[in-house]
């Protein structure tokens, strides 16, 4: 099953007989205290310094790409993805894998001056992208919040802080308006995570999850015990969710969603007490948009929030 980029999963690296590197090769040393210096502190705590803002950039996530040409950047690398990008001016822009697979060789040929990866996936590809000559920043997106948090750090990092205040301003208004909304019910939902034959539940420290939360659902899952290796997610109990009686059923996917959808719809059916559930009943079980839930959708959050409200069956805030 192919994961969501924020899931900290191993990372293969393709491409890693490059040629013209030398082994002990890493990123031009910059004098911090130059005027024209830009300084920034990525997610892992990591300062990172440029004599000049960026050019030369490569995105390995949809949503890194996103907030890049929102606030009048662009890349030389975009992510490889069925994910369609935000902004027609990334179609022809090179591919350069992902952050669970890094097309080592094309980024080598882009001599990018910084690579933006996932916290902390990637953590241990920063050796790797230093020897090519490159810098590579550190972000993730687990929640509205962290979102918030790239728009400004790639904004400082691009020259763009003003463009970041203003999207960062947006976000915070649309959460403000619904978190102050009067709705007499909210909604009892389960998010599911998954591929045919893989399903977790989505909790509420994941990206989905807090954007159930703000849009106003509540997620029957937000005491199930976490996954070891995904913290953001648990396994499905049947029993627990028979108990919930969730009114909808959400489910996120990269891709086919007619297949992923038709895939759970069998595996309820092996548990004739799913017949019960209001969602079942009610036919509430539908596959959300892969480019707003199966991805950070980047600047694209207002996006997803609204849908999410939309889907909720709640009165415009």
């Amino acid at each position: 099953m192919k994961k969501p980029e924020w899931l900290s999963v191993p990372i293969l690296l393709l491409g890693i007989a490059v040629s013209g590197c030398s082994a002990g090769a890493g990123p031009e040393q910059v004098n911090p205290n130059s005027p024209d210096a830009i300084i920034v502190t990525d997610f892992a705590q990591r300062q990172l310094v440029f004599d000049t803002p960026p050019q030369h950039i490569v995105a390995l996530g949809n949503g890194e790409t996103d907030i890049i040409y929102a606030l009048g950047g662009t890349l030389v690398g975009r992510p490889t993805s069925d994910i369609v990008p935000s902004n027609p001016a990334a179609l022809d822009v090179s591919q350069v894998g992902s952050t669970h697979e890094v097309d080592l060789e094309r980024i080598s040929l882009l001599k990018p001056d910084v690579v933006l990866g996932n916290h902390p996936m990637n953590t241990k590809d920063i050796p790797t992208i230093e020897s090519l000559g490159s810098q590579m920043l550190l972000s993730s997106a687990n929640s509205i919040a962290d979102i918030q948090q790239q728009i400004t750090l790639l904004g400082e990092l691009i020259d763009r802080d003003q463009q970041a205040e203003v999207w960062v301003k947006k976000i915070n208004e649309a959460v403000d308006t619904y978190q102050q909304r009067s709705a007499n019910h909210q909604p009892r939902v389960l998010l599911v995570y998954g591929a045919p034959g893989t399903f977790m539940a989505a909790l509420p420290n994941s990206l989905s999850g807090d954007i159930l939360s703000v849009a106003g659902g509540i997620n029957i899952a937000s005491d199930y015990p976490r996954l070891q290796s995904y913290p953001q997610y648990a396994q499905l109990s049947s029993e627990r969710i028979v108990e919930a009686n969730p009114e909808r059923i959400f489910i996120l996917t990269h891709g086919k969603p007619d297949e992923v959808r038709d895939s759970f719809v069998r595996e309820m059916q092996t548990n004739p007490a799913w017949n019960k559930i209001d969602a079942v009943t009610d036919d509430r079980i539908e596959v959300l948009p892969p480019d707003l839930f199966g991805t950070n959708p980047g600047t694209r959050i207002l996006d997803a929030l609204a849908l999410m409200h939309d889907k909720l069956g709640l009165a415009t805030p």
